[in-house]
Protein backbone atom coordinates (compact mmCIF):
# COMPACT_ATOMS: atom_id res chain seq x y z
CA UNK A 1 0.00 0.00 0.00
CA UNK A 2 1.51 3.30 -1.12
CA UNK A 3 1.91 6.03 1.49
CA UNK A 4 2.79 9.73 1.33
CA UNK A 5 5.52 9.89 3.95
CA UNK A 6 8.03 12.33 2.43
CA UNK A 7 8.27 15.31 0.10
CA UNK A 8 9.66 12.93 -2.53
CA UNK A 9 6.50 10.79 -2.34
CA UNK A 10 4.35 13.89 -2.58
CA UNK A 11 6.27 15.25 -5.57
CA UNK A 12 5.90 11.95 -7.41
CA UNK A 13 2.14 12.15 -7.01
CA UNK A 14 2.00 15.82 -8.02
CA UNK A 15 4.01 15.13 -11.18
CA UNK A 16 1.79 12.21 -12.14
CA UNK A 17 -1.39 14.25 -11.64
CA UNK A 18 -0.13 17.35 -13.44
CA UNK A 19 0.84 15.20 -16.42
CA UNK A 20 -2.46 13.32 -16.52
CA UNK A 21 -5.10 15.93 -15.62
CA UNK A 22 -5.47 19.37 -17.20
CA UNK A 23 -7.59 20.60 -14.28
CA UNK A 24 -4.93 19.73 -11.72
CA UNK A 25 -2.24 21.16 -13.98
CA UNK A 26 -4.05 24.53 -13.80
CA UNK A 27 -4.50 24.11 -10.03
CA UNK A 28 -0.79 23.47 -9.64
CA UNK A 29 0.13 26.44 -11.83
CA UNK A 30 -1.76 28.72 -9.47
CA UNK A 31 -0.90 27.29 -6.07
CA UNK A 32 2.34 25.31 -6.60
CA UNK A 33 3.36 22.21 -4.68
CA UNK A 34 1.09 21.53 -1.69
CA UNK A 35 2.40 20.99 1.85
CA UNK A 36 3.00 17.43 3.04
CA UNK A 37 0.79 17.83 6.14
CA UNK A 38 1.89 14.63 7.90
CA UNK A 39 0.44 13.88 11.32
CA UNK A 40 1.29 11.08 13.75
CA UNK A 41 -0.92 8.01 13.75
CA UNK A 42 -2.51 6.64 16.89
CA UNK A 43 -4.36 8.45 19.65
CA UNK A 44 -2.48 11.74 19.35
CA UNK A 45 -3.07 12.06 15.61
CA UNK A 46 -6.74 11.11 15.78
CA UNK A 47 -7.25 13.44 18.74
CA UNK A 48 -5.88 16.33 16.70
CA UNK A 49 -8.30 15.56 13.87
CA UNK A 50 -11.19 15.56 16.34
CA UNK A 51 -10.06 18.87 17.83
CA UNK A 52 -10.05 20.42 14.33
CA UNK A 53 -13.64 19.41 13.52
CA UNK A 54 -15.66 22.43 12.35
CA UNK A 55 -12.96 24.93 13.35
CA UNK A 56 -10.68 27.24 11.42
CA UNK A 57 -7.04 26.23 11.13
CA UNK A 58 -6.02 29.05 13.46
CA UNK A 59 -8.60 28.21 16.15
CA UNK A 60 -7.84 24.50 16.03
CA UNK A 61 -4.11 25.17 16.27
CA UNK A 62 -4.52 27.39 19.33
CA UNK A 63 -6.69 24.85 21.14
CA UNK A 64 -4.34 22.03 20.23
CA UNK A 65 -1.38 23.91 21.65
CA UNK A 66 -3.16 24.40 24.98
CA UNK A 67 -4.30 20.78 25.01
CA UNK A 68 -0.78 19.47 24.46
CA UNK A 69 0.39 21.60 27.37
CA UNK A 70 -2.06 19.99 29.80
CA UNK A 71 -1.98 16.36 28.62
CA UNK A 72 1.37 14.73 29.33
CA UNK A 73 2.15 12.19 28.09
CA UNK A 74 -0.28 12.58 25.20
CA UNK A 75 -1.64 9.05 25.40
CA UNK A 76 -5.11 7.65 26.00
CA UNK A 77 -4.35 7.04 29.67
CA UNK A 78 -2.68 10.44 29.95
CA UNK A 79 -5.78 12.09 28.52
CA UNK A 80 -8.08 10.24 30.92
CA UNK A 81 -6.04 11.52 33.85
CA UNK A 82 -6.87 15.16 33.03
CA UNK A 83 -10.02 16.66 34.53
CA UNK A 84 -12.88 17.82 32.35
CA UNK A 85 -12.46 21.29 33.80
CA UNK A 86 -8.87 21.48 32.55
CA UNK A 87 -9.87 20.13 29.14
CA UNK A 88 -12.62 22.73 28.85
CA UNK A 89 -10.17 25.41 29.95
CA UNK A 90 -7.92 24.39 27.05
CA UNK A 91 -10.78 25.28 24.72
CA UNK A 92 -12.50 21.97 24.07
CA UNK A 93 -16.27 21.97 23.83
CA UNK A 94 -18.24 19.63 26.06
CA UNK A 95 -19.05 17.50 23.01
CA UNK A 96 -15.40 17.14 22.01
CA UNK A 97 -14.37 16.30 25.55
CA UNK A 98 -16.94 13.49 25.47
CA UNK A 99 -15.74 12.29 22.05
CA UNK A 100 -12.09 12.28 23.09
CA UNK A 101 -12.85 10.57 26.39
CA UNK A 102 -14.84 7.89 24.57
CA UNK A 103 -11.92 7.34 22.18
CA UNK A 104 -9.38 7.26 25.02
CA UNK A 105 -11.49 4.78 27.00
CA UNK A 106 -11.85 2.49 23.97
CA UNK A 107 -8.08 2.48 23.50
CA UNK A 108 -7.37 2.13 27.21
CA UNK A 109 -9.70 -0.85 27.68
CA UNK A 110 -8.43 -2.57 24.54
CA UNK A 111 -11.62 -2.45 22.50
CA UNK A 112 -9.89 -0.27 19.89
CA UNK A 113 -6.34 -0.95 18.69
CA UNK A 114 -5.29 1.88 16.38
CA UNK A 115 -1.95 0.23 15.56
CA UNK A 116 -3.67 -2.91 14.30
CA UNK A 117 -6.37 -0.86 12.57
CA UNK A 118 -3.73 0.99 10.52
CA UNK A 119 -3.22 -2.06 8.29
CA UNK A 120 -6.92 -2.69 7.64
CA UNK A 121 -8.98 -1.63 4.64
CA UNK A 122 -10.41 1.88 4.56
CA UNK A 123 -13.90 0.43 4.88
CA UNK A 124 -12.91 -1.36 8.10
CA UNK A 125 -11.21 1.75 9.48
CA UNK A 126 -14.34 3.78 8.76
CA UNK A 127 -16.56 1.18 10.39
CA UNK A 128 -14.49 0.95 13.57
CA UNK A 129 -13.92 4.68 14.01
CA UNK A 130 -17.43 5.86 13.20
CA UNK A 131 -18.82 3.34 15.69
CA UNK A 132 -17.51 5.73 18.37
CA UNK A 133 -19.83 8.58 19.28
CA UNK A 134 -18.69 11.91 17.84
CA UNK A 135 -16.49 10.43 15.12
CA UNK A 136 -18.00 10.72 11.66
CA UNK A 137 -16.89 9.92 8.10
CA UNK A 138 -14.96 13.20 7.70
CA UNK A 139 -12.84 12.50 10.78
CA UNK A 140 -12.10 8.97 9.55
CA UNK A 141 -11.18 10.30 6.09
CA UNK A 142 -8.78 12.92 7.45
CA UNK A 143 -7.17 10.39 9.78
CA UNK A 144 -6.56 8.04 6.84
CA UNK A 145 -5.24 10.91 4.70
CA UNK A 146 -2.82 12.58 7.08
CA UNK A 147 -2.13 10.17 9.93
CA UNK A 148 -2.03 6.91 7.98
CA UNK A 149 -0.71 8.80 4.92
CA UNK A 150 -2.43 6.58 2.38
CA UNK A 151 -1.75 7.81 -1.13
CA UNK A 152 -5.20 7.04 -2.53
CA UNK A 153 -7.33 8.24 0.39
CA UNK A 154 -10.09 10.74 -0.31
CA UNK A 155 -12.55 12.90 1.62
CA UNK A 156 -15.72 13.42 -0.44
CA UNK A 157 -17.53 15.22 2.39
CA UNK A 158 -14.92 17.92 2.96
CA UNK A 159 -16.46 21.33 2.25
CA UNK A 160 -13.23 23.01 1.16
CA UNK A 161 -12.52 20.19 -1.30
CA UNK A 162 -16.03 20.46 -2.69
CA UNK A 163 -15.65 24.21 -3.20
CA UNK A 164 -12.19 23.79 -4.73
CA UNK A 165 -13.47 21.23 -7.22
CA UNK A 166 -16.49 23.37 -8.11
CA UNK A 167 -14.10 26.23 -8.95
CA UNK A 168 -11.31 24.22 -10.57
CA UNK A 169 -13.63 22.17 -12.77
CA UNK A 170 -15.98 25.12 -13.40
CA UNK A 171 -19.05 23.25 -12.17
CA UNK A 172 -22.40 25.02 -11.85
CA UNK A 173 -22.95 23.81 -8.29
CA UNK A 174 -20.92 22.43 -5.41
CA UNK A 175 -20.64 18.67 -5.99
CA UNK A 176 -22.26 16.29 -3.55
CA UNK A 177 -20.38 13.34 -2.08
CA UNK A 178 -21.46 10.94 -4.81
CA UNK A 179 -20.15 13.24 -7.54
CA UNK A 180 -16.98 13.93 -5.52
CA UNK A 181 -16.29 10.21 -5.43
CA UNK A 182 -17.02 9.85 -9.14
CA UNK A 183 -14.79 12.76 -10.18
CA UNK A 184 -11.90 11.58 -8.04
CA UNK A 185 -11.73 8.23 -9.84
CA UNK A 186 -9.66 10.00 -12.49
CA UNK A 187 -6.99 10.77 -9.88
CA UNK A 188 -6.36 7.23 -8.66
CA UNK A 189 -3.94 6.04 -7.30
CA UNK A 190 -3.02 9.55 -6.06
CA UNK A 191 -6.31 10.89 -4.72
CA UNK A 192 -4.70 11.97 -1.45
CA UNK A 193 -2.21 14.07 -3.40
CA UNK A 194 -5.04 15.53 -5.48
CA UNK A 195 -6.76 16.47 -2.23
CA UNK A 196 -3.64 18.25 -1.00
CA UNK A 197 -3.34 20.12 -4.29
CA UNK A 198 -6.98 21.16 -4.17
CA UNK A 199 -6.76 22.31 -0.55
CA UNK A 200 -3.72 24.42 -1.47
CA UNK A 201 -5.64 25.82 -4.45
CA UNK A 202 -8.63 26.63 -2.23
CA UNK A 203 -6.38 28.48 0.23
CA UNK A 204 -4.69 30.39 -2.59
CA UNK A 205 -8.03 31.42 -4.10
CA UNK A 206 -9.24 32.64 -0.71
CA UNK A 207 -6.11 34.71 -0.21
CA UNK A 208 -6.54 36.23 -3.66
CA UNK A 209 -10.20 37.08 -3.12
CA UNK A 210 -9.43 38.59 0.30
CA UNK A 211 -6.61 40.81 -0.99
CA UNK A 212 -7.46 44.54 -1.12
CA UNK A 213 -8.06 46.02 -4.52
Amino acid sequence: MRRIRTEVDLKEGVTALVNSCAHLARVHALSGDPPLRRRPAGFQGLARVIVSQQLSVASAGAIWGRLEACVSPFTASGFLAVSEQDLRRAGLSKTKVATLRGLAEAIDNGSLDLDALATESEATIHERLTALKGIGPWTADIYILFCLARADAWSPGDLALQLAIKDALELEARPDQALMTELAEAWRPWRAVAARMLWAYYAARRRTSAAPA
